[in-house]
């Protein structure tokens, strides 16, 4: 089983990136997906999850209205689209998985796979 998060890079403030997982290994039809992220000397925050069929969707406080996560089941693929970024977006962003989780939780304790991460930096 792995993810393979990609997409990240340099932005400006009020610029855009998005990020891309693709799973392998497995089908992920039953898991809740994750996108986390973790700043130096910060502990690791979660951004957005979404259910397997991506019906529900569940953002963190930071990111709420100007992130937005998807999936393509028939990709094995997540996305997290952001918007109007700011300099306290930079970090290294993760991808996860769990298997018949809940989207509501945060916790990246419940996440059973996780991908290598890819780094964020927003200048001001």
């Amino acid at each position: 089983v792995q993810l393979q998060a990609s997409g990240g890079g340099l932005a400006q403030t009020g610029g855009s990136l998005r990020l891309s997982c693709a799973a392998s290994g497995r089908t992920f039809r039953s898991y809740v997906m994750g996108w986390f992220r973790q700043a130096p000397g910060k502990e690791r925050e979660f951004v957005a999850a979404i259910s397997w069929s991506g019906s529900s969707t569940y953002y963190g406080d930071s990111v709420k209205g100007r992130f937005t996560i998807s999936r393509n089941a028939a990709k094995n693929t997540v996305y997290l689209q952001m918007n109007s970024l700011q300099p306290e977006d930079t970090a290294v962003y993760y991808c996860a998985a769990d298997y018949s989780g809940s989207v509501y939780v945060k916790s990246s304790y419940e996440y059973d796979y996780w991908g290598q991460g890819t780094q964020v930096t927003v200048s001001s």
